[in-house]
């Protein structure tokens, strides 16, 4: 799966100024549902802490895959964001956060979700992958250095 698959430049942000992870996963879905209006931006944050709840999303090296699903969500929507500055999200290791990726889903959509889950993780966990996004300096170089890439062989 590849991440143009749910990810448009429209929903890639670099350099968000985001100060706490409860501000950051409430720009995300008002960033996610001003590019998808039929998506409520309420229900997103809503529905991404109660995912925070059940355990970090942050998954090590400064990254974190807030994903959630939704009713009214008709396929997979991505959203794939840097910030200024790293903020705590309680990751599994204990470093802050300055790349996010938030997916959300369609409520019935399991396989789709899980696949989805599965290639973004795959890719953040390549250090090269995160190099090149922490090296973009606008949301265009952004997107392209995430939808560009290629995991190694």
């Amino acid at each position: 799966m590849q991440l143009d698959h749910f990810l448009t430049r429209e929903r890639t942000y670099c350099g968000a100024a985001s100060t706490s992870k409860k501000r950051l996963l409430e720009d995300v879905a008002e960033f996610i549902s001003g590019d998808v209006p039929a998506l409520n931006a309420q229900e997103i944050y809503s529905q991404l802490l109660n995912r925070e709840r059940l355990g970090s999303t942050g998954i090590g090296e400064g990254v974190a895959i807030p994903h959630c699903r939704v009713s009214n969500c008709s396929s997979i929507v991505g959203a794939l964001i840097t910030l200024k500055s790293p903020v705590d999200f309680d990751a599994v290791d204990d470093k802050p956060v300055d790349i996010l990726f938030a997916l959300v889903a369609p409520e019935e959509g399991h396989d789709e979700h899980l696949n989805a889950l599965a290639t973004i993780a795959a890719r953040l966990n390549d250090s090269s992958f995160r190099d090149s996004l922490r090296a973009a300096n606008d949301a265009d170089e952004l997107f392209k250095a995430a939808t560009g890439y290629s995991l190694p062989t």
